[in-house]
């Protein structure tokens, strides 16, 4: 991060040794006419007020552009905070309070220099106050009001800043490489200052939502990235001499060997905050610049969601309560890794549950405990796998039994088995729609006929993120999103006579500005019906099976993604980012 200032910014409207005048500098640059430069200058002398005054009265420039013109009038760097996290430290040598009030931000310090992006770098005054404050040369930059706004709320009020900075000056010297290779020390990390920095990570990734956590070396730094509604968002740099520390912490409170840093581990340990309990879920894995540990958080409060608030509706929520009421067959859920396949499954276990039947799983891992099954963890290394544990479960008298994964051939035909001796079984496949898990199974070498049989429904998902509803605005569809929309669902929703908007999020403190809060599922449902089955023991392809469900009125994914984008809960870029072949 030392750099990060002198390397990022620069002067992308090249520089003009000629005149200084912000508007020559527009004008050079070809961003005003010649007509505009006139008015400027005329009008600035007849009011007796800054030509910057007037570009921004007349509206005929961007903010950026104007920042970018003023800075290289004055001689300095043009800087935009992005989005990428100032290291906690940085931020420390700058209270938010004073930041606030000055608008200004600390991104970055080089020994004794630190960098700060200003709305004015010629403020003497405030230049004088920041020097004093941090105690270090300041190097101004220009930025927008706008961005440095953003950037102060995003960068200090993360719940991340303080509490780290507070916990590292504690830990400075203190905890190093060497201070880990005793083991018998390592009864001291329980105390406060890494401790802390842990929890409070955790802590917010809680408040968040996120379903995973990255802590990961780089070569100078420490990297965390939080999973947030499916997408990776990088949230805080560590300095790198604390990394050994936080892994051996994350490692004692799984009971992981803390001396081991050459193979990986996995784990898993109980986190509560407030009342809220989660059950977490460790790996490390050794890279090249140390351990990198990726915490999956799974929350055991809450409940799990109905079907309809999955996002399943209309014809292909029915299809699926009809399948899933009868007393035997194969239902398939598929996807890719994910897309909410095991949420799913869980909601019609749930469904199902009551003390007329029993039921039995077989996972990898135990994702969500639920009250009333009997629930059973995949063991490879004491021989328990999905096979061997399929096989045991047919002497348990089961009525519904769900298997995580159908992996291989052995496992695909002892669920046919269970589905032909009267047993409604269910299981998840890695394939990219419903129509292709039914040529899969053949590659599992299962025998057409079993398949046709056996298999009676094949639900295929993906997750979207829905849109913030604190910053939800509305604009009327382009042309060239009013043709891919009809392109996809000309023959199910009629255009001509019903008119639709589409909607976006502006970015709010509710959503961390990303536009997005939650998500829901897409679905196709696909009915094993006569039809399909005599193409199933022909063996046609993909392709053909889709095409023929279609025609039946299977409403596919996409279909199903564009209709939540006419609904107002998603957007088309979504849709497309999860749903394009």
């Amino acid at each position: 991060m030392a750099n990060t200032a002198q390397t990022r910014a620069s002067l992308p409207l090249g520089s003009n040794k000629g005149d200084t005048n912000i508007e020559n500098i527009l004008a050079s640059h070809g961003l005003i006419s010649s007509q505009q430069l006139a008015f400027v200058k005329t009008e600035a002398k007849r009011r007796q007020v800054s030509s910057e005054k007037i570009l921004e009265q007349m509206g005929w420039i961007s903010e950026k552009d104007l920042a970018k013109a003023k800075a290289e009038s004055i001689g300095v760097a043009y800087f935009e905070p992005e989005e990428q996290p100032i290291s906690p430290e940085v931020l420390s040598y700058i209270p938010e309070d004073v930041a606030k009030r000055f608008a200004v931000i600390p991104i970055a310090k080089n020994k004794d220099t630190l960098s700060v992006a200003m709305i004015d770098p010629l403020d003497l005054q405030v230049l004088e106050f920041i020097e004093k404050k941090s105690g270090l040369a300041i190097k101004p930059y220009l930025a927008t009001a706008k961005a440095i706004n953003k950037a102060i709320s995003e960068q200090y009020t993360r719940g991340l800043s303080s509490e780290v900075t507070a916990a590292l000056k504690e830990a400075t010297g203190g905890v190093g490489k060497t201070y880990l290779q005793n083991v018998e020390a390592t009864a001291v990390l329980g105390e406060a200052p890494v401790a802390r920095i842990v929890s409070t990570l955790l802590e917010y990734g809680i408040k968040v939502r996120a379903s995973d956590i990255h802590i990961e070396p780089l070569e100078n730094e420490t990297r965390v990235r939080y999973r947030i509604d499916g997408i990776l968002h990088e949230k805080l740099i560590l300095p790198r001499k604390i990394h050994d520390a936080i892994v051996s912490r994350i490692k004692i409170l799984g009971s992981m060997k803390i001396d081991e840093k050459r193979v990986p581990q996995d784990a898993r340990f109980n986190f509560k905050v407030g009342q809220e309990e989660l059950d977490l879920r460790l790996s490390t894995l050794p890279t090249a610049h140390g351990e990198k540990v990726v915490m999956r958080l799974l929350k055991k409060t809450g409940g799990v969601p109905s079907l309809a608030e999955l996002g399943l509706r209309g014809k292909a929520l029915t299809n699926l309560q009809e399948n899933i009421a009868r007393p035997h067959g194969i239902i398939l859920i598929t996807g890719p890794t994910g897309s909410g396949k095991t949420t799913t499954l869980y909601s019609i276990l749930s469904k199902l549950n009551s003390t007329k039947v029993n039921i039995i799983t077989l996972e990898d891992p135990i994702e969500y405990e639920i009250p009333g099954v009997n629930q059973v963890q995949v063991n490879p290394q004491a021989g328990l796998t999905f096979a061997s544990g399929l096989r045991s479960f047919l002497r348990q008298d089961p009525n519904i039994i769900m298997v995580g994964e159908v992996r291989d051939s052995e496992t695909t035909e002892l669920a046919i088995q269970a589905a032909l001796t009267g047993h409604l079984v269910f299981s998840t496949l890695h394939t990219n729609n419903a129509s292709g898990a039914l040529p899969r199974l053949l590659d599992m070498h299962a025998e057409p006929y079993l398949i046709a049989s056996t298999v009676t429904c094949v639900v295929g998902q993906r997750v979207v993120r829905t849109i913030c509803p604190s910053c939800k605005v509305s604009k009327p569809a382009s042309r060239e999103i009013l043709d891919q929309m009809k392109k996809v669902l000309d023959d199910i929703y009629d255009f001509e006579k019903k008119k639709f908007e589409v909607y976006f999020g502006k970015g709010c403190s509710e959503c961390n500005n990303t536009a997005y809060l939650g998500r829901v599922g897409i679905f196709e449902v696909l009915v094993v019906s006569d039809k399909v089955s005599k193409m199933i023991l022909t063996r046609q392809p993909a392709g053909d099976i889709e095409r023929q469900t279609v025609s039946e009125g299977m409403i596919t994914m996409k279909q199903d993604g564009f209709m939540k984008v006419i609904e107002g809960l998603t957007t088309i870029e979504e849709v497309l980012r999860v749903a394009e072949e």
